[in-house]
């Protein structure tokens, strides 16, 4: 089945849309740079400001409970947004500020995985690396509602999209820079029962040119099977801007162009889970009927 990508929102004159998620009735996604959540009613077409002052909000994601949290790319934090409310929950590691947190996966123990490289368009003129990587990271909440942080990967450069598996088994992470000689990689790290990370899988390769100029994984998201469902690729190189199915060992199941430069993430809507919904660099937001149909922890 070919996917047809119907456009639902041009390309603003404040561009990077971001960070799309379905709560069973509406779909929410990230305007980053003008600092908003937006909201999409599929019923009648709307779209209208959910919440403003958001400081760059980033990737989004429900826990169980269906409660909303953000990567906070301006505040250099992670945060849940509680009726308006922006909570922060952690905005350093061993008393150094974070980077510019890009994406986040929450599991069925309400821990907190995010990624945490460095989007430079993304946090304040003159910022600077407190820390000394671009790491992966799992907040662990507290009896007190407070949350602890862990480094969890030692050997990323720039990880962007995460996802934590159906069964709460396998940390799927993007890793994703611009570096020459570095691959860009789909990798499937084993979460031990401590919520330390094994070793992990490649389980599908960009490669690595002297020019850096292969464009991996930004955003993902899984279908009901567990398939993992990406936007990569872009104008510059290879077969161009793309959604492409992943099985959950690296297999390629299907790929689908996309119209604009440049996907950044995706999700499952809609009554039945059927429809993709795509947002890209220039800030666009698609979406399309599939032959799949998508799964998320809530609702």
């Amino acid at each position: 089945m070919q996917w047809n990508f119907e456009l639902l929102v041009k390309p603003a004159d404040v561009p990077l849309t971001e960070g799309p998620v379905w709560d069973g009735e509406y779909l929410f996604f990230t305007h980053i740079q003008a600092s908003r959540i937006m909201r999409y009613d599929p019923k009648t077409g709307a779209i209208e400001i959910a919440l403003e002052g958001t400081n760059r909000t980033n990737g989004l994601a429900h826990d169980e409970k269906g409660r909303l949290f953000g990567c906070c790319s301006g505040g250099r934090s992670v945060v849940r947004f509680d009726d308006g409310k922006i909570t922060t929950l952690c905005d350093n590691f061993e008393g150094k500020r974070l980077n510019t947190p890009n994406d986040l996966a929450i599991d069925r123990k309400g821990r907190i995985w995010f990624t945490n490289p460095v989007n430079s368009g993304n946090w304040d003129k003159g910022s600077t690396m407190e820390l000394d990587n671009q790491s992966v990271f799992r907040l662990d909440p507290q009896t007190d509602g407070s949350y602890t942080i862990t480094r969890v990967t030692f050997d990323t450069t720039m990880p962007n999209g995460i996802l934590v598996s159906l069964d709460n088994r396998t940390l799927y992470v993007a890793e994703s820079g611009y570096a020459k000689d570095i691959p860009r990689e789909l990798r499937a790290y084993p979460i031990n029962d401590d919520g330390s990370l094994g070793t992990y899988n490649t389980l599908f390769t960009w490669g690595a040119d002297a020019r850096g100029v292969h464009r991996g994984i930004d955003g993902m998201c899984f279908d009901r099977d567990g398939n993992i469902v990406a936007t990569n690729g872009y104008e510059v190189s290879g077969p161009g801007p793309m959604i492409t199915v992943f099985s959950p060992t690296g297999r390629v199941l299907e790929t689908h162009p996309v119209p604009c430069n440049r996907p950044t993430n995706c999700c499952f809507g809609g009554a039945d889970m059927t429809t993709l919904f795509v947002t890209s660099t220039q800030g666009h937001f698609f979406k399309a009927k599939t032959n799949r149909v998508g799964w998320a922890m809530y609702p």
